[in-house]
């Protein structure tokens, strides 16, 4: 095997161009192919910035061609030579105007044949691409996912140190307080049956330094959640966390507003338009059955309760009689992609949000069909049809329930996913808008009792603050979430900052005194040595990544990524101890 003494590289294989042309150079990487036609020979040299064309030819000293024929996918190489113009140009490579032409080339390590071809049109199961991440990684097109995110990083370090933001660290190792996702917990080995707990946020420690006086904090922080994953969703991820004192929502939102303009000028070229939309909640739930909307299509839900409300449909009248709601989207000219067959799927596909059923109108051009309107009196269906403005072409959607929420969360995401089939949705557009006035608490059937929307240090709307405790129900929240083409990337809210508040908030959590003390006495006990007004807001970076690059999965801008069960292919993590390093951690496993 060959060593690189005697040679260092100079240039990265993408960045020749015919300007090069006579230069010498010494290039280094892993070959994508070669092309052995005899007395020539070729390899295609690949780095993480592109490709470079290594050519052979008669001239060449027969020892060094013969070298280069052994060369296969995936060894690696070192090689200086003299920059030439190429006879055949390769219009698809940036690098397709200039070779290398060899005088000198290093076999540094060789390579079996590799499971799946590296290249970005590589058709394989993500599970062997995730079991061999490394090889995997080596594609263009995971790296440019990762040099994305680099810059991005770079971006928010360059923006937030100009905007007078400090970074600190804060702790890895911290209480565990169960208020939300399930913690990871780690044994202590010092202090035996005591667990600590890895971060979900920095929440309580940003608001800490608050209180210590540094008034704009930043940090790229690393969080874990011990929650089901989902395609935009990791049990450990990396937010771009930030805090400000001496604040209210709008200079959380303005500020933050630079930064995303920044970012995709920076980063993709894209003139974002500021300052975003801002929609209240109730109104995002609504129009759009989400808290989360995505604005980029129409498509808006309707609520037809009121003229329903001597129906005699038992599926809407039993539904308004629960106290819930009849609502529809009207799919404009999608009756000739919709058919009998396709709607029957769309039902299928409601009722994974608890939905009953989907009734639906569907009116071609040649006939019209129903599910429903036989059901209803001659007033009621046309009433339906006017305030949907239907017409020839379209197909009216309908969901009822007893419960709001369900008729919300099934008929918003139905919303989405008939944008996406029928191609409502245009690829390469961003657009932004906060979410704001959320209700500071809902309600959880699991635990009986109100829990906080976000988190249990969300300041109340001043109009709510006496109401609190006595009608949690109906308090609205100084919070806000940044949303970007139907997908959360961001949010925050303005926190509580006085001890007499904060005790409120607990008790309307169903705390006593006593466990609000166990579990955050050092936060009520700093408010009383005076904690200035305060709020901030966090970005999950991998998920930023994703909508940028506008990825279907999370998995794909993350370097080592875990899976459905939280485990890791590559590593085969999580894994057995032995017991030796339990009985340090006082741990017994319990097998059943």
């Amino acid at each position: 095997m060959d060593t690189m003494q005697g040679l260092k590289r100079t240039d990265y294989c993408g960045t020749f161009t015919a300007a090069d042309d006579g230069r010498q150079a010494v290039v280094c990487g892993w070959v994508q192919r070669v092309r052995d036609k005899g007395m020539l020979v070729f390899i295609d040299l690949r780095d993480r910035t592109g490709v470079m064309q290594l050519a052979f030819d008669d001239k060449t000293a027969a020892d060094l061609r013969a070298k280069a024929q052994t060369v296969r996918a995936e060894f690696v190489l070192m090689a200086k030579g003299t920059v030439r113009r190429r006879e055949s140009v390769n219009r698809d490579i940036p690098t397709g105007e200039v070779e290398l032409y060899v005088d000198d080339l290093r076999i540094l390590a060789r390579a079996q044949t590799p499971p799946f071809e590296i290249t970005d049109q590589t058709n394989v199961k993500e599970e062997l691409r995730l079991r061999y991440r490394y090889l995997d990684l080596r594609r263009s097109e995971m790296q440019h996912a990762l040099l994305m995110r680099h810059k991005i990083v770079k971006a928010a370090h360059d923006y937030y140190d100009e905007n007078g933001f400090i970074e600190i660290e804060t702790p890895a190792l911290i209480k565990s307080t169960p208020e939300g996702a399930r913690d990871y917990l780690v044994p202590s080995r010092v202090h035996p049956g005591a667990f600590y707990a890895l971060p979900q946020s920095p929440q309580q420690y940003k608001q800490m330094l608050m209180l210590s006086g540094f008034d704009r904090y930043m940090q790229i922080a690393r969080c874990f959640r011990d929650e089901d994953l989902r395609a935009d969703r990791q049990p450990e991820f990396t937010q771009i966390d930030l805090e400000m004192s001496f604040v209210d929502e709008d200079d959380v939102m303005t500020v933050n507003e630079g930064f995303m303009k920044r970012v995709f000028h920076e980063v993709l070229g894209v003139e974002i338009e500021t300052p975003f939309l801002r929609m209240p909640y109730d109104e995002a739930m609504r129009r759009f059955g989400s808290d989360k909307p995505d604005v980029r299509f129409g498509m808006e839900l309707t609520d037809l309760s009121d003229l329903l409300s001597d129906c005699a449909f038992k599926v809407f009248r039993g539904a308004l009689d629960a106290g819930g709601s009849v609502r529809a989207i009207n799919a404009k000219g999608a009756a000739d992609h919709l058919s009998r067959k396709e709607i029957d799927k769309l039902a299928d596909f409601v009722r994974t949000y608890r939905a009953g059923g989907l009734a639906f109108t569907r009116l071609t051009h040649d006939a019209e069909s129903s599910s429903y309107e036989k059901f209803l009196t001659d007033t009621e269906k046309d009433a339906i049809r006017a305030r949907m403005g239907a017409e020839k072409g379209d197909v009216i959607l309908i969901v009822a329930d007893g419960k709001n929420q369900t008729v919300f969360d099934s008929l918003g995401a139905l919303r989405v996913e008939l944008g996406s089939r029928l191609g409502l949705i245009k690829p390469g557009v961003f657009k932004f808008l906060w979410v704001t006035q959320f209700p500071l608490f809902e309600y959880s059937e699991e635990e009986d009792r109100y829990v906080a929307k976000h988190h249990p240090f969300t300041h109340p709307a001043f109009e709510d603050i006496d109401r609190v405790e006595s009608d949690p129900g109906v308090c609205r929240a100084r919070a806000y979430d940044m949303v970007l083409n139907g997908c959360e990337v961001g949010g925050g809210s303005i926190r509580i900052n006085t001890p007499e508040l904060q005790e409120r908030m607990f008790r309307a959590l169903g705390f006593s005194t006593e466990e609000a003390r166990a579990r955050f006495g050092y936060l009520i006990d700093a408010f009383k040595f005076g904690a200035p007004p305060h709020g901030g807001m966090a970005y999950g970076l991998d998920r930023l990544v994703m909508l940028m690059l506008e990825k279907d999965s999370i998995r794909d801008v993350i370097a080592f990524p875990k899976v459905q069960n939280a485990s890791e292919l590559m590593t085969q993590c999580p894994a057995e101890v032995d017991e030796k390093a339990l009985r340090e951690l006082s741990l017994a496993v319990v097998k059943e």
